[in-house]
């Protein structure tokens, strides 16, 4: 299935997205693995481009046009209709990663803003927009941290903990039920963030605030 696919922090979250939500938020959890796995693995840039081409091809056609058979590419056809775009600007952000390290602070905030902007793609798909802002500050917190767990770079660091210092303030907005997941994850990474040690789920403390935050929100 596809949330096995998922790395803990997002398989915690993925619990707590259900009914209409479940399928494009797994879609957009598996898709977004997908491609740091792309970025982290390919032994030279080119590789990776090539490879992050094809994702963008694939979702420039009509979904009756796609390649069939990858799990990651089938659901987002079945789930993600209508906001595919979001999803081709996440292709987009992730190939900033590409370059050598250290990567700047335009390139960051492109990339932190790629995997935001998918977040609020998906609010609208749950027919939340009104959240989307939200999800939107939610989903930039959520790939700070995320970067700040795998980037072992100092100076790409102290830029990425720059960039979070306008949002924590906002952390706390109410996310509604269809976003759960996401509220989750938002959670997990500002937890990380103010501790700064890079862990996104360390012990039990971070599982058990995973399951407050699935069960209440925040």
């Amino acid at each position: 299935m596809i949330d096995e696919l998922l790395p803990l922090p997002q398989r915690l979250a993925s619990h707590y997205a259900r009914g209409a939500a479940r399928g494009a938020t797994l879609a957009l959890l598996a898709f977004d693995v997908r491609l740091s796995e792309l970025v982290a693995k390919a032994s030279e840039p080119l590789l990776a481009q090539l490879r992050l081409a094809w994702w963008r091809d694939e979702l420039g056609k009509p979904e009756a046009d796609r390649a069939r058979g990858d799990p990651v590419l089938d659901a987002i056809g079945k789930t993600w209709a209508g906001e595919a775009a979001a999803l081709t600007a996440l292709v987009d952000g992730w190939e900033q990663l590409i370059g050598e390290p250290p990567l700047s602070g335009d390139e960051l905030e492109q990339f932190f803003d790629s995997r935001a902007a998918a977040f609020a793609a998906l609010a609208r798909l749950m027919g939340q927009g009104h959240a989307a802002p939200t999800a939107r500050t939610a989903g930039k917190i959520w790939a700070i941290a995320d970067f700040l767990a795998h980037s072992t770079d100092a100076e790409e660091r102290a830029t990425a903990m720059r960039l979070s210092a306008p949002l924590t303030d906002r952390a706390r907005a109410k996310l509604p039920r269809e976003l759960r997941a996401v509220a989750v994850l938002r959670g997990l990474g500002l937890r990380a963030i103010l501790r700064g040690d890079g862990a996104l789920v360390s012990g039990r403390r971070d599982v058990l605030a995973a399951v407050r935050l699935g069960m209440l929100g925040r």
